[in-house]
């Protein structure tokens, strides 16, 4: 029974990080990184040696630093200012709660609008702002999806080799 509830949990953090990258509140790559915690305590540490901790750790990093790249990059792109970084990503966070089927996309697209906006731009510049704001957004997800399941995947191999 002990080990249904930890196969469980180590599953269960798999899926809330991947949704991480959908819905940016949920902690994303930590989650996995912890179900790899949870393997340990309840199965065993000894398939992980200090290369695996090293492996994981250097891909969570390199995720954190280019989600932020990414994004910034797709906005800094086409223009856009800090504020419309800042409030891309307020809108990012909000938006799949206030508007809960287009938040997600809309949030951010609104956010960088308003940057814009705000710092003095013409509409038709702050619309091409938001443009690169979502692509690079999109970008940052795929980024994300593949630096994750590379994480669950060098897992896998590491339990199943050792």
């Amino acid at each position: 029974m002990v080990e249904v509830i930890g196969w469980i949990l180590v599953i269960a953090l798999f899926v809330v990080g991947m949704l991480g990258t959908i819905y940016p509140v949920l902690p994303g790559a930590l989650a996995i990184y912890f179900a790899f915690f949870v393997y340990g305590w309840f199965f065993s540490f000894a398939e992980f040696g200090p290369w695996f901790w090293i492996i994981q750790t250097v891909i969570v990093v390199v995720l954190f630093v280019t989600d932020y790249l990414v994004s910034a990059y797709g906005t800094k792109k086409f223009g856009g200012t800090r504020l419309s970084v800042i409030l891309s990503t307020i809108g990012l966070i909000i938006g799949p709660f206030v508007i809960p089927a287009f938040g997600l996309i809309l949030g951010p697209l609104i956010g960088a609008l308003a940057g814009e906006l705000i710092s003095g731009k013409n509409f038709q510049t702050a619309l091409k702002v938001a443009w690169g704001t979502m692509l690079g957004l999109l970008s940052s997800a795929i980024v994300k999806i593949i630096l994750q399941l590379a994480m669950i995947i060098v897992w896998i191999i590491w339990i199943v080799v050792h």
